[in-house]
């Protein structure tokens, strides 16, 4: 064969006696063609320096090896994280990754995904915008047979395979933090109830006063209080109380900043005075004054998780797909904006 001349998997199938679709599913991973046969393909491509050609590809198929990936901010570490973490699995496989932002509107999520179902994805991710209650627009990809991974974000009823953490027990562990440093009355800065990850972590800061034995006080929710601007109206509030908390559990870091700088900026200790615990351990949570305490979300293996679910659903026919439903598990970091029990 000349050298100068691009292999094809005609070439490898001719080589070994074999058919061209075989090939190409052994090429893909498919589960019906057997290792040993994959094993033989892989070696033959190796040593005949074969590429895909991916305009081939999506001439034949009708698709482009592309995953799509839709989320509410890019400008978020927690997103470009994850993002990080698809594009190093995806990659690996051959898979090139469309990003899109929906700036948080239902519209403009629902607009993207019908511009991607347009581009002929193999595979989309998604992680919902606020504004979004309904999610009709994921099944005309769905319908077409092309998998969705639900991220972070997810629909409150089910329509496909899910990644999340498990955000209840990751904001009960905060705030039985706090009440191991004998706070009792604690605030909580949540978002907003229609979005699972909000509704999940203050489900489990409600849980943690009830199995504490610690009367609930409505007045101590702030809803809507996840940015820093509705976190330093929220600190304004609690400012104004005569009897204040002495911690308070924040549904985000962002929040947790703005609800620090109007408290201290008043006099008030922390975390003497007031204990805070974020949620999302932002770049930046260290380098504060003083540093906020977090729950980490393992952003990156949440990505990486995300884009192997993904790959595995294309790897198999479409009447043998089964939803998954992967719930990893956070840890909280714990600096000294929660640390009121100190060693003597």
């Amino acid at each position: 064969m000349n050298p100068l001349q691009k292999v094809t998997i005609y070439d490898l199938a001719k080589e070994l006696n074999t058919s061209a679709s075989t090939v190409s599913r052994a090429l893909q991973n498919h589960p019906r063609i057997s290792d040993k046969m994959k094993k033989a393909v892989l070696e033959l491509a190796e040593k005949m320096n074969y590429h895909p050609d991916p305009i081939a590809h999506h001439l034949r198929t009708g698709k482009g090896s592309v995953i799509g990936v839709i989320v509410p901010r890019i400008d978020r570490h927690f997103f470009a994280s994850v993002i990080g973490g698809i594009e190093s699995v995806a990659h690996a496989a051959g898979y090139s990754v469309l990003v899109s932002q929906s700036n948080e509107h239902w519209e403009e999520e629902k607009n993207i995904v019908k511009t991607m179902l347009a581009k002929k994805i193999d595979g989309l991710a998604v992680s919902l915008a606020s504004e979004t209650i309904d999610y009709k627009h994921f099944d005309a990809a769905i319908n077409r047979g092309v998998p969705v991974v639900f991220f972070d974000r997810v629909p409150l009823e089910k329509k496909s395979s899910c990644v999340r953490i498990d955000n209840r027990i990751a904001a009960y562990n905060a705030v039985r933090h706090l009440i191991d440093q004998g706070c009792t009355r604690i605030a909580h800065l949540a978002g907003p109830q229609t979005i699972s990850v909000y509704k999940d972590r203050q489900e489990g800061y409600l849980q943690a006063l009830k199995d504490a034995g610690i009367s609930i006080n409505p007045s101590l929710i702030y809803e809507n209080s996840i940015t820093l601007a509705t976190g330093e109206k929220a600190g304004e509030k609690i400012l104004e109380l005569a009897d204040r908390p002495d911690a308070i559990f924040c549904a985000g870091d962002y929040s947790a900043m703005g609800v620090m700088h109007v408290l201290r900026k008043n006099g008030v200790q922390i975390p003497e005075d007031v204990a805070i615990v974020g949620f999302a351990n932002e770049p930046f949570d260290s380098f504060v004054d003083p540093p906020l305490s977090s729950v980490d979300q393992v952003n990156k293996k949440m990505g990486e998780t995300v884009a192997e679910v993904l790959l595995e659903e294309l790897s198999v026919d479409l009447e043998d797909r089964e939803w998954a439903d992967k719930v990893l598990q956070p840890s909280l970091i714990i600096r000294e904006s929660s640390i009121k029990k100190r060693d003597k």
